[in-house]
Formats: structure tokens, C-alpha cells, sequence
């Protein structure tokens, strides 16, 4: 993947309970097992707000269908209700810190002209990751999607 060619930092979901903590090495076996060549993302945010990374930056994620030769892929930890299997903006004050450090860091340093997005704005079928990216990265307001 050319630095050039990174249009979009893309924020996603795991799509798990606020209990489920798991980290990059889980979705690496569960893309894995989808037929994936390995974690999809580039960098996952435990819950506890630890940065592991994913697929390095140099090859093509596999979390925007049709658009992974444009992206970064990060994907926060959590995003669904603890009791049932609906949506939910659970995430750590610690993931955001990251997230948003993470995001600043790619944008000075490798990507400038990549806009934030959330995997919603890629597909409309889905809630990933909750929130308005975007606007979050912009203004540190959380609107919600779901």
C-alpha cells in the first residue's frame, strides 16, 4: 500500500460486550477463520486502552469492502450491550485517548491527507463504530449512529 494512495483512517468495532476483551491476536484467528489472510485491521484498542497492532501499514487491510487500498483500518474493542446483541457506545475513556493519539500520530507523520471516517460511512448496512467518526475527530463530540 503507497502512503499516497491512503485516502480514509477508518474507525470500526469489534462488535463484543464491554467483558469481552480481547486484542489483535483473537481477530487475527477469527478473520482467519472467515478466510481472511490474518487481522484485518491495522490497529486494535483493547479495552484497556493497550494499542496492539494488527496487519502492518505497508500491505492492505481487509475491513472496507472495496476501498482497503485507500484505508487504515483501526478497530476499537466493544461496541455491543453487555445483556443482548445490540449496539452500543461503550467504550473506555482510555480507547478514545488512544484512538484519537493514534489518529493524530498517522496524520502527522504518514498519512496527511487522510480524512477520518467510521466503517458506517463506507456502508450504510452497518453501525461500526456507533459514532460519527468524523465529526468526533473534529470536534470531540460523540454522535451517535445506532
Amino acid at each position: 500500500m503507497n502512503k499516497e494512495d491512503v485516502k480514509y483512517i477508518v474507525v470500526h468495532c469489534s462488535i463484543t460486550p464491554p467483558s469481552m476483551d480481547i486484542g489483535a491476536r483473537e481477530i487475527d484467528r477469527l478473520h482467519r477463520e472467515r478466510g481472511f489472510l490474518g487481522c484485518g485491521y491495522h490497529f486494535v484498542i483493547r479495552r484497556d486502552g493497550t494499542l496492539e497492532f494488527g496487519r502492518p501499514l505497508h500491505r492492505a487491510g481487509a475491513h472496507v469492502r472495496r476501498k482497503n487500498k485507500f484505508t487504515v483500518g483501526i478497530c476499537l474493542i466493544g461496541g455491543m450491550r453487555q445483556d443482548n446483541p445490540n449496539p452500543e457506545i461503550n467504550y473506555t475513556d482510555k480507547q478514545m485517548d488512544v484512538l484519537r493519539e493514534t489518529i493524530d500520530k498517522l496524520i502527522a507523520e504518514e498519512f496527511p491527507t487522510a480524512t477520518v471516517k467510521g466503517h458506517i460511512d463506507f456502508d450504510k448496512g452497518k453501525t461500526c463504530p456507533n459514532f460519527d467518526a468524523g465529526h468526533w475527530y473534529e470536534t470531540d463530540e460523540i454522535i451517535p449512529t445506532i
